[in-house]
């Protein structure tokens, strides 16, 4: 058996499996470690008991044949590096102290690409509020960068994937399928695709909705779409803010697809199961007409691509309401939190469709270590 019949998922569960054998008990030993230090290891960062206080830390690691589209910019990727280990520090309701980054460069990088690579990410540092404190460098083969994220959150504020109970609202910080629609603009583009058949296509499924009076809504579209793909943004001052209120029973952020991390919340809470609704899933209307003109389901933009970096989290249904007052006075009406479903005790994923018919979903989104990746 080869790694790539289990992917990324799976070989993280066996080697927590594992740990387990050889750390507990341990674990609990170690002064800075206590009960919830232990259930992180499976949640997006890991927590280290500093009293008050849990110390939070995450690690990412990108590399350019898998992360990094042609088109990316080294200023991007710098950002990049960053925000994909902050937007782990948010879905614990943590802040930001610090970034180590360590990079793998081809000896044939120029000095130009390395001064825009680090450009981005001391400016993605700042962005979020924190510094570059340190790193390594070496040589390898092809871009490689592995982010290490250092943040602080208070004890009674931290956001975990455990914790939901039946009843409790599903949620969402924004609409997704954007950034998937930005790739699949990008590998059009690659494909050398005849961009005036696309646009053709476009602005025919888009005529009786299209503002006839603004003729760049389509390229206005195009550029977004691409820009949530290249520059994807964390959502660091949410996560602070929903852990602040106490309401969550859960949260994670969604970078493998929506139906890929439900299942990773209802891993954490065995028995649990998810109802969605599809009317709920937030998408903006252009989504759908771009998505025609891709040849793509515009629902599977939105459930399984991933790389949204909005939070998904679940709210005690008493509290939703406030929650959402909360949030939008918070961000003045730029954030909404979008209600999609409800946890249950079913232990399964299922959607309610637009004709009121009930399916049974699976897990799925994007995992490295696979034989289709």
């Amino acid at each position: 058996m080869k790694i790539s019949d289990l992917g990324e998922k799976e070989l993280i569960k066996r080697l927590l499996k594992r740990s387990q054998k050889f750390q507990s008990p341990p674990l609990f030993l170690n002064t800075f470690l206590d009960d919830k230090s232990f259930k992180s290891r499976s949640d997006d960062a890991a927590l280290i008991d500093l009293g008050e206080n849990y110390l939070v830390a995450t690690s990412d690691m990108l590399m350019q044949s898998s992360h990094f589209p042609p088109q990316m910019t080294a200023h991007q990727i710098g950002k990049k590096v960053v925000t994909v280990n902050v937007s782990d520090v948010a879905a614990m309701g943590a802040d930001t102290i610090g970034m180590i980054i360590s990079m793998g460069l081809p000896s044939s990088m120029t000095l130009d690409y390395f001064d825009q690579l680090v450009e981005g990410i001391l400016e993605a540092c700042r962005d979020y509020g924190m510094v570059l404190i340190g790193g390594d460098t070496n040589e390898s083969s092809e871009l490689t960068l592995c982010g290490t994220c250092i943040g602080m959150v208070a004890k009674e504020n931290v956001l975990m994937k455990e914790g939901i109970k039946p009843g409790d609202v599903v949620a969402v910080t924004g609409e997704l399928g954007l950034a998937a629609a930005g790739f699949e603009l990008l590998i059009h583009e690659l494909e050398g695709s005849d961009e005036n058949t696309f646009d053709e296509d476009f602005e025919e499924n888009s005529e009786e909705e299209f503002n006839s009076n603004d003729n760049n809504s389509l390229d206005v579209f195009k550029n977004t779409a691409i820009k949530n793909a290249l520059e994807p943004h964390a959502r660091l001052e949410e996560g602070v803010l929903l852990g602040k209120t106490g309401y969550l029973t859960s949260a994670t952020d969604i970078t493998d697809g929506l139906l890929s991390e439900v299942g990773e919340l209802m891993d954490a809470n065995p028995g649990i199961g998810m109802k969605l609704h599809q009317s709920r899933i937030p998408m903006d209307p252009e989504l759908f007409k771009l998505a025609d003109a891709l040849g793509k389901d515009p629902l599977e933009l939105a459930l399984s691509y991933g790389e949204d970096f909005e939070l998904l989290l679940t709210v005690k249904k008493e509290r939703f309401q406030e929650l959402k007052k909360v949030v939008n006075e918070a961000f003045k009406g730029k954030v909404i939190l979008h209600e999609i479903g409800m946890a249950d005790s079913s232990g399964r994923i299922s959607m309610i469709d637009k004709d009121k018919k009930t399916k049974i979903l699976t897990a799925r989104g994007y995992q490295h270590l696979t034989d289709s990746s």
